[in-house]
């Protein structure tokens, strides 16, 4: 199927080459990716977002890093271990990083709207039809989504949780065509990638069990919450609900947009 142009139509997304052409794409990306010394890599990000977005993408970034923005404000010197304290730091960084973004945004004449939500909202029925509802809404009128937990007021997320899983979920709301899982790694391996033996992972099938691999942690120590296991769990969430996924370093953000053949491709379901 095609445009008027002749060119490809934007729709499924099957393997990697068509990510150009993906009607709709969330691109997830990692605290330790866009805060403290990696702040320089949001510009880069934003970018690659814009560039897809003018091909007439409808893209949506899930953007952790509000915690980890927030304590250096607050004359802290690393994360801090009370909750009261990491709620204070995700209100007051959650400011900093979308001014930041917001930035970087103007030089493409673009503007990001923040939505906030927790797993209990993807989980009421009402919430949930709001969310989507209103990103639909601002994907409509050509805005850029930036979707963060609320850490303010999600506890236990904040303790356990991680921003993969709310971006999948995300994916599944809007109906995206591709998911992209940003972190410090360009792929997956088949064990830590600094332990001998560690093979890269190029593609998982639909319903592939990856039997015998072991995951280590991915992200900055003390800043991100997720590993490469809860990136597969993400993609697996995300590719049962037909959304193909894609796992690979926040550096290479622009060629995965572009369809180039880099980190793990996760096959959706048939």
């Amino acid at each position: 199927m095609s445009d008027t142009t002749g060119q490809p139509a934007l729709g499924a997304v099957r393997q990697r080459a068509d990510v150009p052409r993906a009607r709709r794409i969330v691109v997830k990306v990692g605290s330790s990716s866009v805060s403290g010394e990696a702040t320089a890599q949001i510009g880069p990000l934003v970018d690659a977002l814009a560039a897809a977005h003018g091909r007439g993408t409808e893209v949506v970034l899930v953007s952790s890093g509000a915690i980890a923005t927030g304590f250096p404000f607050l004359g802290l010197a690393g994360k801090p271990d009370d909750l009261a304290t990491q709620q204070a730091a995700a209100a007051t960084g959650q400011n900093v990083l979308m001014f930041r973004y917001q930035q970087q945004l103007d030089r493409h004449a673009l503007i990001a709207a923040q939505v906030l939500l927790t797993a209990g909202d993807l989980q009421n029925p009402t919430h949930r039809v709001n969310a989507q509802r209103a990103m639909d809404r601002l994907l409509a009128l050509r805005v850029l989504p930036i979707v963060n937990e609320n850490d303010t007021v999600a506890t236990h997320e904040i303790r356990f949780g991680d921003n993969d899983r709310l971006a999948a979920l995300v994916a599944r709301l809007l109906g995206a065509d591709a998911l992209v899982l940003l972190s410090d790694v360009e792929s997956l391996y088949t064990r830590p990638p600094e332990q001998p033996g560690a093979e890269r992972i190029d593609e998982v099938p639909f319903g592939d069990e990856l039997a015998g691999v072991t995951f280590g942690s991915i992200g900055a120590a003390g800043v991100g919450t997720g590993g490469a296991g809860t990136k597969v769990a993400a993609a697996r969430l995300a590719a049962e609900a037909g959304t193909s996924v894609l796992v690979t370093a926040t550096a290479l953000v622009a060629r995965a947009l572009d369809g180039d053949h880099v980190g793990t491709w996760f096959h959706a379901a048939p």
